[in-house]
């Protein structure tokens, strides 16, 4: 139940620029998506709002400026799953997801019974309890990503952040996964930012959509407003053809010559 802001958020690497003068707003338990083609600086603008990246501007939540606190208390406030994640060698799937769970644990340090019951609820969410005691060595692609987001989600933090988490997974599992994260929005108020390559299916869960072309915002609105024809056209240099879903979001079709 957290709101997150973006003032004038610049971001990039020693002296490159990757994300320029990005201000925006979301408001607690809304979806917003990042989309926009390669290396417009989606990735960048997640690693900057989480601190890992250079950044000038402000990133606030609830009017706090991230920056100025404590990485226990920013992991209370911010999760974080990133697209390729560094594993660590010799935990389970089980050990890894409970590490969502260290930010809110006491001076111990140990887990107690709530915290393994929100692991074991999570992994069965998405379909993880038969790979539970599985190295993480182990994992194909898909279910790397899965267990990533359960980490993730185990943090429950205010802001979810979510850097391509479709990646890998095929349709069933990628929407099981955002079902889930949508179940989450509505259950705890989770304000969550995504970004997604996957265009039908960033207009089918988000509320508002972020195009980002060369590092700049190039529109932004209910994904009706931004996913056009001309505008895709313009930005990915791509022909498609956008259609319209039972439920009246877009659908985006490539278009063969």
């Amino acid at each position: 139940m957290s709101t997150l802001e973006l003032d004038e958020l610049s971001a990039g690497y020693r002296r490159h620029t990757v994300v320029s003068e990005m201000s925006t707003r979301v408001e607690s338990g809304g979806w917003l998506g990042i989309i926009g083609p390669n290396g417009s600086g989606k990735s960048t603008l997640l690693k900057a709002i989480v601190g890992l990246v250079h950044h000038q501007g402000g990133v606030l939540v609830d009017g706090r400026a991230l920056g100025e606190l404590g990485r226990r208390e920013r992991a209370r406030l911010v999760g974080y799953a990133p697209q390729i994640p560094q594993l660590p060698v010799g935990l389970t799937v089980t050990d890894y997801v409970l590490l969502g769970r260290t930010p809110h644990l006491g001076p111990l340090g140990r887990e107690g019974a709530g915290d393994l019951e929100l692991v074991s609820e999570l992994l069965e969410r998405l379909d993880l309890t038969a790979l539970a005691g599985r190295a993480l060595t182990t994992l194909s692609g898909g279910e790397r990503q899965r267990t990533v987001l359960a980490r993730a989600l185990a943090q429950r933090a205010g802001v979810l952040l979510l850097d391509e988490p479709t990646t890998g997974l095929d349709i069933g599992h990628a929407q099981a996964l955002l079902d889930l994260v949508e179940e989450l929005r509505a259950e705890l108020g989770t304000t969550v930012v995504t970004t997604l390559h996957d265009l039908t299916l960033a207009a089918q869960y988000t509320e508002r959509l972020v195009l980002l072309d060369h590092g700049r915002v190039a529109a932004e609105g209910t994904p009706n407003e931004v996913l056009t024809t001309s505008e895709l056209a313009e930005r990915y240099a791509a022909r498609v053809s956008v259609l319209q879903a039972p439920d009246g979001s877009p659908i985006v079709a490539p278009v063969r010559e």
